[in-house]
């Protein structure tokens, strides 16, 4: 061969080899479509890359540029773990608003903050723990009993509300672009997970499947229809199945009927309980094998990457259902854009100004004002700015930074505690002190009674702390392993308020701050007003003077029941619905589910009452005049609940629709309320299928679930 035929096939070699690459990269080509992307990138990577991608620390591809990948991300009420973050109020708060929209755009801006920051950290090459752009929330699960320590993280004890705030809230992360994702939402923990802590790396719910359906899964099956980029799976096992091997759950239920095409991620450390807890599966490689096979594509954990080979290697499982699983993963990077020269436009061009600034300190305030419940009031709130000299502001909780960020949270510099808001709003010609007041303990030593008695006005800020309910292991002071025993604040609170009523008859508020009902009537003989605070966030200090100085009133709604007693309730470890929730308990309670007092008043009549019959098709349209009646502009969440046919095992009441409304005094406003009839089906144990049963329903629009204004029957046919 001459010297010149050898360069030309050197060439046409080179030409081929390049043309070759270039196709192999066809992951990298932003106007492909997002499959035949992920399909390229199967192809192109190897068996030993594919099985390195099944963890959460997912390492980088250098021969294809792909770099490194940490999935594990927080953003439950702010970006969580990451430094400076807007940290607005805990879920259960954002559930007390009652405003779709407004958890929304809370969510909305979280997905902004992940952007910038996320953005700002691979400018330095830095590719952290907490800064992806998938965030493993919202937690949907049904917060049943209140002794469950994470049940602060949830929507509350109802399916619909749940299901509508959860909705709103991976809406506002996920964005509106159809092809691309601003973050990825994860619907959490699937499913049949509300505690206990202390035993749920062992722990077997036992529900038959009408419970299952009507209530643990509802919230799931909405995230699901509304596009959840992921999913969950549980610690626990469910009816003997665990969560994350069980084929009922994962294959049967989510893929098969509900036709969910996300991605499904363990929780942190559930594959090692299957083997080494539950003792379900005998070993650690079958472990990983039954979970590649169940259809779990990502482990928060290591024995996917560790152990998926030697399966393989054992005829356990194939290269084939490796891709399959992998595939789920990859399409959501691609969706993120992480694959993209540059990052995904427009949210590439976020940066530091996009973190924590005005407009989301503003909505975090916000938000913590409509979280906050009034539940008593006997004239003294709101106070005259001019009426009082000087205020005492102590408390356990008065000056906590733990009280106002919960746990999953972010930091930053501008968090306002409660004393700061209240001495902040006061302005400086009033006399504000603070004392600590009281600790979680001692029953005897108290600090700020005499400043107290000298004093025109008391501000006692007590209640829990996250280090007290949570997570097992994160709220290392409970005695309960993250649960609570007992519905009692601290015994050391409760004699500190009645040693700072016995001190003097002057007004005294107290600010409870809480993720999970308490005992409020303890406390109720010593203070003039109670407000239920929550975990507010960084502006609870402002939005609580917000509320108590007159500027904002109060229009929190609690979103579960507050019991008399524990005693009323069935056993912790009883998954049964029956005797729980307002939808089934009978007895009486100490606050209603969808209780909250306001500054105002307010008047319904019908503006469009219901028809006198419906059928399956049909959507029930109702709309309701509601009238300021009072001597404050208020906001009013109008409530709709279902009272069904008296058959066997139907809710007593149930939550079908609501509406927040603001009103000036005197003013009037009219809502629209709207029910798929569809959504009154109940679950047919014979058929193992929904049903809409024939006969009389009632359609009551209250304030509460115990206080109805208007009802009106109809008949399904």
């Amino acid at each position: 061969m001459s010297y010149k035929k050898y360069v030309s096939l050197l060439l046409i070699l080179c030409m081929s080899t390049g043309a070759f690459a270039q196709q192999s990269y066809l992951f990298k080509n932003v106007n492909e479509p997002v499959e035949a992307r992920v399909k390229n990138l199967l192809q192109t990577l190897t068996l030993a890359e594919k099985i390195s991608m099944l963890g959460y620390r997912s390492p980088a591809v250098d021969r294809l540029q792909i770099p490194s990948y940490n999935w594990w991300n927080e953003g439950l009420h702010g970006v969580a773990r990451a430094g400076e973050a807007t940290v607005y109020p805990q879920a259960i708060g954002m559930s007390a608003t009652f405003n779709t929209a407004l958890v929304r755009e809370v969510a909305n801006t979280i997905a902004t903050e992940a952007r910038a920051k996320y953005n700002l950290a691979i400018a330095m090459n830095r590719r952290l723990w907490y800064m992806g752009l998938n965030f493993w929330t919202p937690n949907i699960n049904l917060f049943r009993d209140p002794r469950w320590g994470r049940g602060q993280e949830t929507y509350g004890e109802d399916p619909f509300l749940t299901a509508v705030m959860g909705t709103a809230f991976i809406k506002g992360l996920q964005g509106d672009d159809p092809a691309h994702l601003k973050t990825a939402a994860c619907a959490k923990h699937f499913a049949v997970h509300s505690g206990p802590e202390a035993d749920r790396h062992t722990f077997d719910a036992i529900v038959d499947e009408k419970d299952l359906r009507e209530t643990y899964l509802y919230a799931f099956k909405h995230l699901a229809d509304a596009g959840v980029e992921s999913m969950m799976c549980a610690y626990n096992r469910l009816n003997g199945e665990p969560c994350c091997t069980g084929k009922t759950l994962l294959q049967t239920i989510l893929r098969d009927e509900w036709k969910f095409k996300g991605q499904m991620v363990t929780d942190c450390g559930a594959l090692d309980d299957i083997y080494l807890r539950h003792k379900a599966i005998p070993s650690k490689t079958e472990t990983a094998a039954a979970a590649v096979k169940a259809g779990v594509n990502l482990e928060c954990g290591s024995i996917l990457q560790d152990d998926v080979k030697k399966a393989i290697d054992q005829g356990l499982l194939t290269e084939k259902e490796v891709d399959s699983v992998l595939s789920y993963s990859l399409r959501t990077q691609m969706k993120l854009g992480l694959f993209d020269e540059g990052g995904l436009a427009p949210y590439n061009r976020y940066g530091a100004d996009s973190v924590h600034n005005d407009y989301h300190i503003e909505l975090a305030r916000k938000a913590a004002q409509q979280s906050m419940v009034l539940l008593k009031n006997n004239g003294v709130l709101p106070l005259p700015k001019d009426k009082y000299s000087s205020i005492m502001v102590l408390g356990t909780n008065a000056a906590a930074v733990d009280p106002l960020v919960a746990n999953y949270h972010g930091i930053n510099g501008k968090l306002v505690t409660f004393a700061e808001g209240i001495a902040e709003a006061a302005g400086p010609a009033t006399a504000v002190q603070y004392d600590l007041g009281c600790d979680y303990k001692d029953t005897v030593h108290f600090g700020g009674i005499w400043a107290a008695e000298n004093s025109d006005l008391t501000i006692a800020v007590i209640g829990l702390s996250p280090v007290l309910e949570g997570e097992e292991g994160d709220a290392f002071l409970s005695a309960s392993g993250g649960d609570k025993a007992t519905l009692s604040l601290p015994a050391s609170q409760l004699a500190f308020m009645k040693k700072l009523r016995a001190a003097h008859k002057k007004p005294i508020i107290a600010v409870v701050t809480a993720g999970s009902a308490v005992d409020i009537a303890a406390i109720a003989p010593y203070a003039d007003a109670i407000i239920l605070a929550w975990y507010p966030g960084e502006q609870g200090g402002r939005a609580l003077a917000d509320i108590v100085f007159g500027d904002v009133s109060p229009s929190g709604r609690l979103p579960l029941t507050f019991y008399r007693s524990l005693s009323d309730l069935p056993d912790y470890k009883d998954y049964s619905v029956k005797g729980r929730t307002y939808r089934y308990f009978k007895g009486a309670v100490a606050y209603p589910f969808g209780f909250g007092l306001s500054y105002t008043s307010f008047d319904y009549t019908w503006s469009e009452a219901p028809q006198k019959a419906y059928a399956l098709k049909d959507t029930i349209r109702v709309s309701v005049n509601v009238k300021n009646t009072g001597a404050y502009d208020g906001d009013e969440v109008v409530q709709a609940y279902i009272q069904y046919p008296n058959l066997e095992r139907m809710p007593l009441k149930e939550l079908k629709a609501f509406a927040r409304v603001s009103v000036n005094k005197g003013g009037e406003a009219t809502v629209t309320l709207s029910i798929p009839v569809s959504d009154l089906q109940k679950w047919d144990l014979g058929a193992h299928n929904w049903k809409l049963y024939k006969g009389q329903y009632t359609l009551n629009i209250g304030r509460s679930s115990d206080d109805f204004v208007l009802k009106q029957g109809f008949n399904v046919k």
